[in-house]
């Protein structure tokens, strides 16, 4: 079997790597001679958010792509994150160390299905969550993430009607926040859909100071017991900000490494799901692994690409995101 049946097969390179390589000092030094950036999300694992050049949300990661100067991005994170990527450097090659890193959210909304919907509410306003395809994302007006979705959406016309999607529950927070009637698809995150509201309760009772922190993709359920809702990041600053020292983190558990990183003297307890394993790490997020980031940038696959045609009309509903979040200093 040759390298790319392979990769068709399995998502990845596998290769023997000798264990006694320092898999930091080499990612390091292919960084250097290949002229590569390593883009993570917080919710990878701590080894690969310590290798990275740049951490952060979808909002971050999609500027950081915009404007870098390397030839070679490696983008540890998932599918859709890897294709925006390429869409705003397309003449840059784009890795994802695991190809199969899908998502959920982006899954529960199929382009032709979507392009079916859209067709019903012809005078509405296409907003999707980042967190999509690049098909889907080519049939929007404009992308969104959940840092600026609410800034968006109110920077528009009060009288523009507006479909919403892919995710329902992101749709419904800013719905909310906004005051406006948004029509929402019926998609969903598998992790921020299995946070337990009874457990997370019981767990308050236990721990009465500590601050609930959320994730807009969480259900309502969920939110009304949040103290801050925000993004990743805005979630990782209102940690750093705040007097208190516990807090019980409702998104991908990912991003508690770098809540530790930043907040030594504080607590950190990943808000229970509501599933038997008491596990809500994301699947897709975690086939990524240091071993695999080390074999793409080595190997320089698997590379992600999207046909030039998609690229084209995917590409200016992001711009028309990174140029409203500018003007609101986002």
């Amino acid at each position: 079997m040759d390298i790319f049946e392979e990769i068709n097969l399995k998502g990845y390179v596998d290769e023997y790597i000798d264990p006694t390589l320092d898999l930091f000092d080499e990612i390091e030094k292919l960084k250097k001679e290949k002229n590569a950036v390593i883009l993570a999300h917080y919710y990878q694992e701590g080894d690969i958010q310590d290798v990275a050049d740049y951490i952060g949300d979808s909002l971050g990661l999609s500027q950081q792509a915009a404007k870098t100067d390397a030839d070679v991005i490696v983008f540890a994170g998932v599918h859709f994150m890897a294709e925006t990527a390429k869409i705003l450097s397309p003449t840059k090659k784009v890795l994802l160390p695991d190809v199969k890193a899908g998502c959920s959210l982006a899954d529960s909304c199929p382009p032709h299905l979507f392009k079916k919907f859209k067709e019903q509410y012809p005078d509405h306003l296409v907003i999707t969550y980042v967190n999509c395809t690049a098909e889907l994302k080519a049939l929007s007006d404009i992308v969104c993430t959940s840092s600026n979705a609410v800034q968006i959406v109110e920077s528009l016309p009060a009288d523009q009607k507006i479909i919403f999607g892919p995710d329902k529950n992101l749709g419904a927070y800013v719905a909310k926040k906004t005051g406006r009637d948004l029509v929402l698809w019926n998609g969903a995150c598998m992790v921020h859909e299995i946070f337990s509201r009874e457990k997370i309760t019981k767990l308050k009772e236990r721990h009465p100071d500590a601050r609930i922190l959320a994730h807009p993709e969480c259900e309502d359920v969920i939110l009304e017991l949040a103290d801050y809702i925000g993004s990743t990041t805005g979630i990782l600053k209102y940690a750093t900000k705040s007097d208190a020292t516990e807090f019980i983190v409702a998104t991908e558990p990912g991003i508690i490494h770098q809540m530790e990183k930043d907040n030594p003297g504080k607590v950190f307890i990943p808000a229970p799901p509501n599933n038997n394993c008491a596990c809500n790490d994301c699947p897709h997020m975690k086939r990524n692994t240091l071993e695999k980031l080390y074999l793409c940038l080595k190997n320089e696959m698997p590379e992600v690409t999207v046909p030039a045609d998609i690229i084209e009309k995917a590409v200016k509903p992001i711009e028309r995101m990174l140029d409203i979040s500018a003007k609101l200093g986002l």
